[in-house]
């Protein structure tokens, strides 16, 4: 009887599932949207301290390669950040009490699952096969490349012909032509295996023979193979990759979120350990090769070494300690011959391990360490602010870190040391806090963090408020709650204190910073939301003498709308105001009004924006997130009076090639130029180009 219930309500879902996928736009319009959306849920406001370009190159391969309800874990599933903890409670409750789900929309029977939640994971999750069904279904392979071209359409000053001056030297100008080449190859199967090669050229690089790099050929070359779950072999990985494991003291990669909209969720690092990295960013990454063993079933080992060379300047000390490294260069251009010369001029050597204990139901314990050497002594300049900061050839970092599930609460935590080969290292990084929902409607998140000014870790990324986990202390507080299913109201406070010198301030400071957001989501067809940030903190006063610090204050509004009138034609207006002041200064106020839609019908799909800006300076900038082709990321910033639009197209020819333009042109009326030093163009406006094919195999 069980086995006849089980045919006839899989055979239903089946149905529905498929009446639901012909009914649906092509695939690659809805996952832009999809990746779209959560993106502008996440951040309404620009946050500091969080990678963007990283944010959204794991969101994308979320959406690419889903994870299987039926086997992921509770950490993949909170990578989401949709899920409340009562959520992905009552989901292993339901698994364990009813088996393997039959189907996505299985998920309406699971408790605490609202139809707003479901619509919003659906994306980003599905049920690759099920035993109880016909046998299990083969999990699908991701298997493309991807070939792009960029160049912005006016001529910049470092592409003209370098003319003689007058004494005969030339002027500093780009090496190489204008365009910007991007390809990309994946061949992948979630839990299975990953193969992938990217390569780029950015404006202005050469693709010949490159002396500082001794090597031939594309600027930027990144190449990965992956096995998974190979008996207890768990993961066994070569070349370009990340590790994601604890609260990052220690490691941190891949989709790390600060503070943002999501009020509650991303305050806690999720353990993923090592995945393959395919992000542009040409900084932040291992090379080399690392494999994950499981001793026991619930205990895993992991050991990794990796040796790259990474770009920095780099000087002759007086002292007599040979060529010494100044600053690590994170920009990832080679324009010029300065550029060139700190290109790859820094050979970093890493070697790390880490175990893990974890049993299915509540505990999490890890050990982790990692040690990073250089074949240079590296220092930064002599400026009061860099007294703490790392010297030597060695850093060591040790850390500890463990979680506990009780009920609807999850508490974490970690805890790490760092030992360097001088004097000056030796400081503990901390953190410790819970999520925990409260009740069906009421949310919360509490974390307690210390940072040493002389902690150091240099692939760490906990939470904090700036973008490394050092000289920091703070407390923070989320909440969400529910007022009714339509209805979501989230907000947070964090206080954060320095205890020593920061670049651009010259005293040991302190701040707060609160969110307030409300969302109103009428039918599937509306949804509303509303979302003020207020910062506070200290900062020198540009242009003084002796400096002084004073309070500054940053204050951000966000309202917007978006709504549906028709089958394939989706809206979004949006209106956003900010305002910077230096305390005893006169406020700098700015604004931009949005407006974008998006039209879907068979093969092709148009997404378009009308952006009217007004700044009275940087300190007032607008960050707005824009649409961009399949796996390009775009968060410009928005400053002085002007115009913004853009048009993107994409069209599928078959189901295995599509192709996207997108044509962007941004009209400045209060300046004759754009841009600065060899960026400058002679031209009140910018128009920027980019062409991309697609070929699924």
């Amino acid at each position: 009887m069980r086995s006849i219930y089980l045919f006839l309500i899989g055979g239903w879902l089946i149905t529905v599932s498929a009446i639901a996928q012909q009914n649906q736009p092509n695939r690659d319009a809805d996952r832009s949207d999809a990746v779209s959306r959560s993106l502008q849920d996440l951040f309404p406001v620009q946050t500091e301290g969080i990678d963007y370009q990283s944010v959204y190159e794991a969101l994308t391969q979320l959406y690419a390669n889903p994870l299987d309800l039926n086997t992921a874990t509770r950490d993949e599933l909170e990578t989401t950040y949709l899920l409340t903890e009562r959520q992905l409670s009552s989901l292993e409750t339901y698994r364990l009490a009813f088996g393997d789900l039959l189907s996505i929309y299985e998920l309406q029977a699971v408790p605490d699952f609202d139809l707003p939640t479901i619509r919003r994971l659906i994306p980003f999750v599905t049920v690759a096969g099920n035993p109880r069904l016909f046998g299990t279904l083969p999990t699908p392979t991701d298997n493309y490349l991807i070939v792009r071209y960029e160049q912005t359409l006016e001529q910049q000053k470092g592409f003209s012909e370098a003319m003689p001056d007058k004494n005969g030297k030339l002027p500093t100008h780009f090496l190489g032509n204008s365009q910007q080449w991007y390809a990309r190859y994946r061949y992948s199967r979630p839990r299975a295996f990953s193969i992938g090669l990217t390569i780029e050229k950015d404006p202005g690089e050469t693709m010949g023979w490159q002396p500082s790099a001794r090597r031939y050929g594309i600027d930027y070359v990144s190449f990965h193979a992956q096995l998974q779950n190979r008996g207890r072999w768990r993961n066994i990985l070569l070349g370009d990759y990340q590790l994601q494991i604890g609260q990052g003291l220690v490691l941190s990669a891949g989709f790390v979120l600060g503070k943002s909209a999501e009020t509650v969720q991303t305050v806690r690092r999720p353990t993923l350990g090592a995945r393959p990295y395919t992000s542009l960013t040409e900084y932040g990454y291992f090379r080399g090769g690392i494999a994950t063993y499981a001793i026991r079933p619930e205990l895993e080992l992991t050991l990794f070494v990796a040796s790259i060379r990474r770009d920095a300047n780099t000087t002759i000390d007086s002292a007599g300690k040979g060529p010494i490294a100044t600053s690590l260069q994170t920009s990832g251009l080679h324009r010029t011959q300065s550029e060139l010369d700190d290109q790859g001029s820094l050979l970093e050597t890493t070697i790390g391990t880490h175990l893990l204990y974890h049993n299915k139901k509540s505990l999490q314990l890890g050990f982790t360490a990692l040690r990073t050497s250089f074949d240079k002594f590296y220092q930064r300049r002599n400026l009061p602010y860099n007294q703490y900061e790392f010297t030597g050839n060695q850093n060591l970092v040790v850390g500890f870190h463990g979680g506990y599930v009780w009920h609807n609460w999850n508490f974490f935590s970690e805890i790490a040391r760092s030992t360097g080969s001088e004097s000056n290292s030796g400081g503990i990084g901390a953190i410790a806090g819970t999520l925990a929902s409260l009740t069906k409607k009421l949310d919360i998140a509490v974390a307690l963090r210390h940072y040493d000014r002389n902690f150091h870790s240099f692939y760490g990324n906990s939470f904090s408020e700036g973008s490394r986990n050092s000289n920091e202390s703070g407390a923070y507080l989320g909440l969400k709650y529910t007022l009714y299913r339509k209805l979501t109201l989230g907000g947070f406070v964090d206080y954060f204190r320095f205890p020593w010198l920061k670049y651009l301030v010259d005293k040991p400071s302190r701040g707060f910073d609160y969110l307030l957001q409300a969302r109103y989501t009428p039918n599937r067809k509306t949804a509303f939301y509303v979302v003020y940030h207020e910062e506070h903190k200290e900062k020198n006063v540009p242009d003084s003498d002796p400096k002084v610090t004073v309070g500054t204050t940053r204050r951000n509004l966000a309202l917007n709308a978006d709504y549906t009138p028709t089958h394939g034609l989706s809206l979004r207006s949006r209106i956003q105001w900010g305002q910077f002041v230096y305390a005893g200064q006169s406020p700098s106020t700015g604004f931009v009004l949005v407006q974008d839609a998006t039209w879907a019908i068979r093969r092709l799909s148009l997404s378009s924006r009308v952006a009217l800006f007004g700044t009275d300076d940087y300190d007032s900038r607008q960050y707005v997130y824009e649409r961009d082709v399949l796996y390009a990321f775009s968060f410009p910033a928005y400053f002085n009076h002007g115009l913004r639009h853009y048009l993107i197209a994409q069209y599928n020819l078959t189901r295995h090639f599509a192709i996207w333009v997108r044509w962007a042109r941004t009209d400045f009326t209060n300046q004759t130029t754009v841009g600065s030093d060899l960026d400058q163009i002679n031209a009140s406006h910018k128009s920027e180009l980019k062409i991309q094919a697609r070929w699924q195999f």
